[in-house]
Parts: C-alpha cells; sequence; structure tokens
C-alpha cells in the first residue's frame, strides 16, 4: 500500500503494509526517532505527534490514518536549527531526567499552547494527563510549559 502524507512540512510517500502503524513509519521508515515506542496501548503518550494540529498517538494508529494529512513530529517542532520555545523552556527549567516521554509531551503541550496562549497550569495539567513520566518531573515540566508559554506571548 502506498501512503502520502506531510511529515514536518515535506511530502513523504511510504511503501507499507496495510497494518503498518504510524509510529513505526516514522521511526523504521522515515528515521525520525524522536517519537517514542512506550506502551503500544495509548496509555503512556511517548508516541504522540501532531496531525494536522491536533495531538495523536501514532503507536495504535494505522499510517492510512494519516493519507493526506499533515503530520508534526518533535523534530519538527525546531525552525532553522534554533528550538521552539518549548524545547528551550524544558531545557532552562531541567525539566526531564530520562527525557523518554518528553518528546510525546512536548507534542501535547504545542497543541495546548497554539489553541490557548494563556493556559491556567490546571489546563496544563489536563492537556499532559494522559503522559506518564516515571521520573517525577511534573512539576518542572509544568513550569516549563508556563515559561514557554510566556516567552511565546512576549512576556519572558
Amino acid at each position: 500500500m502506498s501512503v502520502a502524507f506531510t511529515v514536518n512540512s515535506k511530502a513523504r510517500t511510504v511503501e507499507v503494509d496495510d497494518a503498518t502503524s504510524l509510529l513505526e513509519v516514522l521511526r523504521n521508515h522515515l528515521g525520525l526517532v524522536g517519537t517514542r515506542f512506550g506502551c503500544g496501548l495509548e496509555q503512556c503518550g511517548s508516541c504522540m505527534v501532531l496531525v494536522d494540529g491536533e495531538p495523536m498517538h501514532a503507536c495504535s494508529r494505522d499510517v492510512a490514518a494519516v493519507s493526506g494529512r499533515s503530520v508534526t513530529t518533535v523534530e519538527g517542532l525546531s525552525t532553522n536549527g534554533a528550538l521552539h520555545p518549548l524545547q528551550q523552556a524544558f531545557l532552562d527549567e531541567q525539566a526531564g531526567q530520562c527525557g523518554y516521554c518528553l518528546s510525546g509531551i512536548l507534542i501535547s503541550a504545542k497543541a495546548l499552547l497554539d489553541r490557548n496562549p494563556r493556559p491556567s497550569r490546571s489546563e496544563i495539567a489536563a492537556a499532559l494527563d494522559r503522559h506518564l513520566c516515571r521520573c517525577g518531573s511534573q512539576p518542572r515540566i509544568l513550569k516549563a510549559v508556563e515559561r514557554a508559554a510566556a516567552v511565546m506571548r512576549g512576556e519572558w
């Protein structure tokens, strides 16, 4: 099966079996390894990508579901080598320890800030609720999203 879609603003076409997951295509066919495999059951959020601007689990989604659509991975957040304000804020706030969950968290945070540039802490927590971070970095993650929102609004 041939599937054509856009990944990080680049048109891509892959030849794969019908049941090939979007995650497998991203990692194994396109070399975009920032999107992680965690649980395979939409429970941890490490596989999150944006599809037409909305967060979606890539682990359980057949790649055919994104045919003709636009996918953004964590690699697509930066522009011309410059980190996205979210990525920079996560570094500045030392928001991750092991970092395994962070690509998915960054994607969900990006979707949140795109639709709500001034989220409350409880709105940030709700947007990131489907992500599992076992390192205990949640307070720093929340602070990093708040910082990025302020930077994006020109208030930092």
